[in-house]
């Protein structure tokens, strides 16, 4: 049976980063992953440029049932310490907003980059191939292939979650942790449009397309951020933000022109342009389409002028906290992420490894930590892939 000291299940960025670390040590490394090509999630993040890490990194912008686990990884492999891999590589990147950073180019200079440091570091990547039960043996773990077992000192699970299915994710690695006695935090769609149901689709048709900044509050956190209008329900960044704390009952407030005063907006200009009508007042803040849809939800008839205070409390309550209902997500197959996973108390924070399995590891998606939109998943996994990579 063929040996080696590191088998590494997955080729994401957790994965490779992982692997990159241990080779560099001198370690044996095989990395496995079903797909056809690495890097796949890598490839076609931030709209192609890979989103590769936020600025703004910090442990308040992590779910988890323990959002403090992250930390050790995070404080020791940083946001800075992956920026300064891609300067050494001449990766030109820049800041969009909200502490985003991507590539100027293609995503794929990212995932060039680790299948390179992966080659030098003497990994041998093997695709294609499907991984199978792993089972713990007097000198470490046996695992399973489509193409034949292997026995390795370490094994390092970083086989994503549930999200797009259709690039090959799979709850493999949550069954993988179970079979080992491990929990498991329930899993669901994170990053996720929104849908509603079949009547309040129909109430809000003519607004599908429609983009405007807003408020969006889900479970106590709120996002300020793009929300658009779609033909299934709610999307944009502010929605996808919120998804990630929203739960099927639970109602989605929505603030139109945050920031803005609408009672003393909408009052100022009764009084100097009373012959405007409602919605056009309305329009200089909102798109046109969703002015008029919210002038109507409100019972506005008429001028701004003939509006009464209690007509324009009504506007300006619905503009500061409109209250939406939606009835689920568009599920694993639009999610940018999986939420839940193998459970924190389950894994040392220093090195991702089982605390009753020594010698298994796991990093990335596949724990029970899930970042906000804005590169914030992609540091945990360079940064969970680098700590496990220091000690496998």
């Amino acid at each position: 049976m063929e040996k080696t000291d590191v088998v590494i299940l997955g080729a994401g960025a957790a994965g490779m980063f992982c692997a990159i670390e241990a080779g560099r040590r001198g370690r044996r490394v095989v990395v496995i992953d079903r797909a056809a090509a690495p890097g796949e999630k890598i490839r076609i993040s931030g709209g192609g440029r890979c989103n590769f890490t936020n600025l703004g990194i910090a442990p308040e912008r992590f779910l988890s049932q323990n959002p403090r686990f992250a930390l050790s990884a995070l404080k020791r492999f940083t946001q800075w310490d992956f920026i300064a891999r891609l300067d050494a590589e001449g990766i030109a990147w820049h800041e969009k907003t909200l502490g985003q950073l991507f590539c100027d180019g293609s995503a794929r200079q990212v995932v060039d980059m680790l299948v390179r440091q992966m080659r030098e570091a003497g990994v041998e990547l093997r695709l294609g191939v499907e991984p199978g039960d792993v089972t713990r043996v007097a000198d470490g773990f046996e695992v399973a292939t489509s193409r034949g077992a292997l026995r390795a000192a370490s094994v390092v699970v970083a086989t994503g979650g549930k999200s797009i299915p259709k690039m090959g994710a799979t709850g493999y690695g949550y069954r993988l942790a179970e079979s080992f006695g491990l929990r498991v935090v329930e899993t669901r769609p994170g990053l996720v449009p929104l849908t509603f149901a079949t009547q309040e689709l129909e109430r809000l048709k003519d607004l599908a397309g429609v983009s405007v900044p807003a408020r969006v509050t889900a479970g106590g956190a709120s996002f300020d951020d793009a929300l658009l209008f779609t033909h299934r329900g709610l999307s944009g960044p502010a929605i996808l933000q919120a998804s990630s704390y929203w739960r099927e009952g639970m109602p989605l407030v929505v603030t139109l022109a945050p920031g803005a005063d609408p009672a003393g907006l909408l009052r100022a200009a009764r009084r100097e342009q009373p012959r405007s009508a409602t919605r056009t007042i309305l329009a200089r803040h909102l798109p046109e389409r969703l002015a008029r849809y919210v002038e109507a939800v409100a019972g506005i008839e008429g001028p701004i002028g003939a509006q009464s205070n209690a007509a324009l409390d009504r506007l300006a309550a619905l503009l500061r906290s409109w209250e939406l209902r939606p009835v689920g997500t568009e599920g694993y197959r639009t999610a940018e992420v999986t939420l839940g996973g193998v459970g924190t108390d389950c894994l040392d924070a220093r090195t991702l490894e089982v605390k009753t399995v020594p010698g298994l590891h796991f990093v990335g998606e596949v724990v029970d930590v899930t970042g906000w939109l804005g590169g914030y998943n992609f540091q945990w996994a360079w940064s969970s892939g680098w700590a496990a990579g220091q000690v496998v």
